[in-house]
């Protein structure tokens, strides 16, 4: 279990998107907005890195006048169940049999496996409307753990893996019927025509060289992938180019927080130290509550609240100490402020869009990004020019 942080959430409420307004207190006006597909439900899988990252290529696809396409998280989440399947058998049992994945993990299948429109594979094999990977991940384990013990993969063990995948997930297509052409998944790929070497993925920890790439240690980074790896204003600098230039961003980090809530459409980091001067009580009684009734008292607000001024070092405190972990991926669609010229991002969920009243999206505060982030995904060329030239990448 996460240590218990001092992040804190408002309950916010959104009327528009032009002049969004939250509660009393928060007016949200837009000042980028890039294009983006429509908010999908990963409903009972623990697939956020496929739908965050599928966003994000279907946005590419957008910004470079490839048209509005719905491509199919599930099957990249089938691959990915048997490239960790087989990872797991290699580490002995050791390995991440969990859900969870990052998104280069997306990119990797893309460029070596293709891809396929949800229209021709939606991944739901069984009865249900939504997806639900409960009973699935428990055979996928069990399947796991029975090679490791055994020392071996038969070619009946292939067969039982996909047999598996089949039932629950569906067979993958050889070829398919996408608006009046045939494809196979490579030639799909190919045919949408964005060179997946093109995204880079970015963090901002100091206990790893800044300007090279290195292996960061979250337990979804399993095949060891490697990030860039910056200051955090260079880091910060990254979003904030990127977005004001038409490109959105994969967004990878930590949203168990009690400063992040989707229920409300926002995600905050105030500062604690300071919040007594915004309490509509009695300040004597408020510095005597616990942190859970402190948090109640705070839903009641109605004012902007002053937030962590965060540094390298509050960052990566919270990163070593496990409070900032790598727990969702999301997209980054724009920038909105509020009434006082605080910046926000604007950020599409894939929990569907009942499950707030914004239709699936939030808006996440420039000081939660800067200290919950763990990583962002992004075109090379969406980079500064001058941090591209740092990181060496052409």
């Amino acid at each position: 279990m996460k240590k218990r942080s001092i992040f804190f959430s408002v309950t916010i409420a959104l009327f528009a998107l032009t002049s969004q307004v939250f509660g009393q207190g928060y007016i949200f006006t837009d000042v980028v907005v890039n294009p983006a597909t429509s908010v999908k439900n990963q409903a009972s899988s623990g697939t956020c890195w496929s739908y965050g990252t599928a966003a994000f290529i279907e946005a590419e696809l957008l910004r470079t006048g490839k048209g509005d396409h719905d491509l199919s998280e599930m099957y990249v989440a089938r691959v990915n169940y048997s490239n960790r399947i087989n990872d797991n058998y290699l580490r002995r049992g050791e390995g991440n049999l969990g859900e969870g994945s990052v998104a280069h993990m997306f990119t990797n299948i893309f460029r070596e496996n293709g891809i396929i429109p949800q229209e021709a594979y939606n991944g739901i094999n069984y009865d249900s409307k939504l997806n639900n990977h409960k009973e699935l991940n428990k055979y996928v384990n069990a399947l796991s753990t029975a090679s490791v013990e055994l020392k071996q993969k038969s070619p009946e063990y292939y067969k039982i893996v996909n047999n598996l995948l089949d039932t629950y997930l569906g067979k993958v297509p050889d070829k398919f019927t996408y608006r009046g052409k045939e494809y196979t998944p490579k030639s799909f790929a190919e045919s949408l025509g964005l060179n997946m070497n093109d995204y880079v993925e970015i963090t901002s920890l100091s206990h790893i060289p800044f300007y090279k790439e290195s292996v960061i240690e979250i337990p979804d980074n399993w095949d060891f992938g490697r990030y860039y790896n910056v200051p955090l204003d260079e880091f910060m600098e990254v979003i904030n180019y990127a977005l004001n230039n038409g490109y959105t961003i994969c967004w990878d980090g930590d949203v168990s927080e009690k400063g992040f809530s989707h229920k409300n459409g926002v995600a905050i980091n105030p500062e604690i130290t300071d919040l007594n001067n915004y309490v509509d009580t009695d300040r004597a009684r408020f510095e005597k509550m616990s942190p859970e009734d402190k948090y109640g008292e705070i839903l009641k607000f109605e004012n902007i609240y002053p937030e962590v001024k965060v540094t390298q070092d509050i960052r990566q405190k919270g990163y070593e100490s496990f409070v900032t972990t790598d727990d969702h991926l999301m997209l980054l669609t724009g920038i909105v402020k509020d009434q006082k010229g605080n910046v926000y991002y604007r950020t599409k969920n894939s929990w569907g869009t009942e499950r707030n009243k914004f239709g699936g999206y939030l808006n996440m505060s420039e000081s939660f990004v800067r200290a919950k982030s763990i990583s962002v995904m992004v075109h090379k060329n969406s980079i500064p020019k001058a941090i591209k030239t740092k990181l060496g990448i052409q």
